[in-house]
């Protein structure tokens, strides 16, 4: 295992850190969900793995260095089943050991759920200031189908209340599911939009290897709209998000001017970020080097593995400039404003055009699905409907 220790500067300004803290713990597992997220009936020792989450973070602080702090994510699983005081003692240890930016962000995903949105009052005055709410559907049917906890009205009430109790809401929903008609989610998606429009994650549903969703597909209990059907309900989503002035700024997020998600355009534009909690990934750029980690799966042995060593990582590796240009490629070509080369070239420490197949890029440009605006490369909108295809061609 490979261990550094630096400060990482871009043209003389120290570059922030994002920090994404995972909370592995679910109520019940969605069918869909491929993320590292468990369940305990028997109950879950909120001490230790508060203990150890902020053991972590002191740790990794130590080795990365005092840097400014632009935005905390708090993801799982679901870390609304977090005690407040957790939330809260994970903030004040970020702040103390960095320094937070003057608009730091901090956000904390949360479900519909009575048991949840009892407790977000709390979660503001810990320190939350943006909540991302789980609400994935408007239609009853398609909540059941999609193995929710909450209905309907759970939803609805969730968004009123984030909208009193956060100055920034967003919220996820899934389309694309078995069935859907194209008027169907135009009215479902105003519907939602209608009662917190800040930002919203709009996904496609997607059949990942080894969720129970993978299981019933492919034995045929279900099939999902596909081709120009899958086009319709992607195009007529940006449309409905720009009745109430929202733009895609990355392939499923849209936003408000300024309502964007400062934690997620870290990873999109390539920046550094920590991550602590089982099955946590973070990048770090120290010296001349990238450094990738990974912390262990499983919460219980990822815990026991903090108490004994301070950290949980099961795996970080020296990425290799060709590897970090493929990374700032991937991750860069999914947003509206595209990459900026010159950033790509210092992040990778290698030349824009040695990462690209040129016969490649030639034929996306000609075909209209890639673009030059200006020094920046982007993908247009056809492009972002074939991204996943085109992408590994592209790349060398």
């Amino acid at each position: 295992m490979a261990r550094g220790s630096a400060t990482v500067h871009m043209g003389g300004v120290t570059e922030p850190l994002a920090l994404y803290i995972h909370w592995p713990f679910c109520a019940s597992k969605c069918p869909y969900c491929d993320f590292n997220s468990h369940v305990r009936e028997a109950g879950i020792d909120h001490a230790r793995f508060a203990a150890a989450l902020r053991a972590e973070l002191a740790h990794e602080a130590a080795r990365v260095g005092r840097r400014p702090l632009a935005s905390i994510f708090f993801g799982g699983g679901t870390p609304s089943l977090m005690l407040p005081e957790t939330v809260a003692a994970l903030i004040a240890d970020a702040s103390a050991l960095f320094d937070p930016t003057p608009n730091i962000e901090i956000t904390l995903e949360a479900n519909p759920t009575s048991v949840e949105l009892g407790k977000l009052r709390a979660f503001r005055e810990a320190g939350v200031n943006r909540i991302s709410l789980g609400v994935q559907a408007l239609s009853e049917d398609a909540l059941r189908f999609l193995g929710r906890r909450h209905d309907a009205g759970e939803a609805v009430a969730a968004l009123e209340l984030a909208r009193k109790t956060f100055p920034r809401v967003s919220f996820d929903m899934i389309y694309a599911r078995p069935g859907q008609g194209e008027a169907a989610w135009r009215g479902e998606l105003r519907q939602a939009l209608a009662l917190a429009a800040d930002h919203l994650s709009l996904y496609q549903l997607t059949i990942e290897p080894g969720t129970r969703f993978a299981t019933e597909h492919a034995r045929g209990a279900f099939a999902l709209p596909e081709g120009d059907e899958a086009a319709r309900l992607y195009f007529a989503t940006a449309e409905e998000a720009a009745r109430f002035g929202l733009s895609p700024y990355e392939v499923s997020n849209y936003a408000q001017p300024g309502a964007e998600s400062r934690h997620n355009l870290a990873y999109w534009r390539y920046g550094d970020y920590l991550g602590i909690g089982p099955g946590a990934h973070q990048r770090l750029l120290l010296g001349d080097e990238m450094f990738a980690a990974r912390r262990h799966r499983g919460p219980e042995e990822w815990a026991m593995r903090v108490e004994r060593d301070g950290h949980g990582t099961s795996e970080e590796t020296v990425l290799t400039p060709r590897d970090r240009g493929r990374e700032a490629l991937l991750m860069g070509l999914r947003l509206e404003e595209g990459i900026d080369p010159a950033r790509i070239e210092t992040r990778a420490g290698l030349d824009f055009l040695t990462m690209i197949d040129p016969a490649m890029l030639t034929a996306c440009l000609d075909e209209a699905y890639l673009e030059w605006r200006g020094p920046r490369l982007r993908a247009t909108a056809e492009g972002l409907l074939r991204l996943d295809a085109m992408l590994p061609l592209l790349l060398r």
